[in-house]
């Protein structure tokens, strides 16, 4: 027997200190509820809780943005249906004026409720607005332009693809009593489809090929009697859409082409009912007008069910990836629990253990006596 080293002592210390470690580490997982409490449970597990942590956060704010976006799509839905309804008014004044009973004074007063109601599309388009952003003036549409100061490009469709259009020349006159302007000739150069074909609509100048490629071109600022352009280049960006970040990632962005909705764009400039021809006319262009709005409404239908579609997968991506996140970081409680159990009773036991091997000692001074 040795007084002056207790091995045992050392020994059973050895093990209490690590059956309290265990203890502690127990009651902290127990407490928090974390599995992970500190980078030296799971390093290389910490570091992949952190980046889908990040990911989930990421996804939450973006299913916010495509929520955002819905509202801003109902916004401008909601303006263009009463402009449908105010463009049905007008079909209904324009039937009634091109009848035969109607007098010259009866047309000019329908004509006087055109004038109102389309000053009034007019407003709607230029005041919709969103978070202080108007929607319907064309400041998110795609943006294009051209090197030629009297011509200006209006719009063009999404199947427009981002590039240069070389335009070889464009012959216009302008009547000098009527203001009529006419389309003499278009050459159409690099880049354009070469089923391409142009026609004047008002004063744009409306170039169609397949496959849904379209492109106006306002030359409403030619006031030249006689106007050639020389060949020029229309450039079409692809920018200026509202870009709704829809993901947690960089890039993964949905991109919403809101037109310009305008009674140019409506066709809708020429319209006079305050004389017979001028209410045939009217029915023509009304009806275009409405089949315009609607294709407009529809496109923004159709983004409206891709941002609710986008919510929904980005809601079964957040409930997957919490799952995950939750398997790495989460403590079981019951398993946590059983494990603090046995710590606990190991601890009380060391802790026993520890004293009797401090009494050992004593029983020394037995062969002293």
């Amino acid at each position: 027997m040795r007084i002056n080293y207790n091995v045992s002592a050392m020994i059973s210390n050895n093990a209490l200190t690590n059956n309290d470690n265990l203890l502690t580490k127990s009651l902290q997982r127990l407490s928090s509820g974390y599995k992970l409490n500190n980078a030296k449970d799971n390093p290389a597990g910490l570091a992949m809780a952190k980046r889908m942590n990040a990911q989930i956060e990421g996804i939450s704010v973006a299913g916010q943005n495509a929520s955002d976006g819905v509202s801003i799509i109902e916004t401008a839905d909601g303006a263009l249906s009463e402009v449908s309804d105010m463009l049905q008014r007008m079909n209904e004044l324009a039937v009634k004026a091109s009848n035969g009973t109607m007098t010259q004074e009866d047309r000019e007063i329908i004509q006087s409720e055109i004038a109102q109601l389309k000053s009034e599309i007019t407003r709607v388009a230029d005041t919709t607005e969103f978070n202080g952003q108007k929607l319907l003036n064309g400041e998110f549409a795609r943006k294009g332009y051209t090197d030629v100061q009297e011509i200006k490009v209006n719009s063009y469709s999404a199947e427009v693809r981002v590039d240069d259009y070389e335009v070889n020349g464009i012959s216009l006159s302008r009547d000098p009593d009527t203001k009529e302007l006419t389309l003499n000739s278009i050459s159409l150069g690099k880049n354009f489809p070469d089923d391409a074909r142009a026609y004047l609509e008002d004063e744009l100048i409306v170039i169609k090929a397949g496959e849904g490629f379209e492109m106006k071109l306002d030359v409403s600022a030619v006031k030249d009697p006689a106007y050639n352009s020389g060949s020029f280049t229309v450039k079409a960006t692809g920018i200026g859409s509202m870009r709704l970040q829809v993901g947690s990632n960089e890039g993964q962005v949905l991109e919403m082409d809101i037109p310009m909705v305008s009674l140019q764009n409506l066709n809708l400039e020429p319209v006079d009912v305050s004389t017979a021809e001028g209410a045939n006319d009217a029915i023509d262009r009304i009806d275009v007008a409405i089949q315009r709005l609607s294709e407009i409404r529809g496109r923004l239908g159709a983004y409206q069910n891709r941002l609710e579609s986008t919510i929904n997968s980005l809601d079964i991506t957040t409930e997957n990836m919490t799952a995950a996140y939750s398997r790495i970081m989460d403590v079981d409680m019951a398993e946590e629990m059983s494990q603090y159990t046995t710590a606990q009773v190991l601890t009380q036991a060391g802790t026993s253990m520890l004293a009797q091997a401090n009494e050992r000692p004593s029983q020394v001074l037995q062969l002293l006596q």
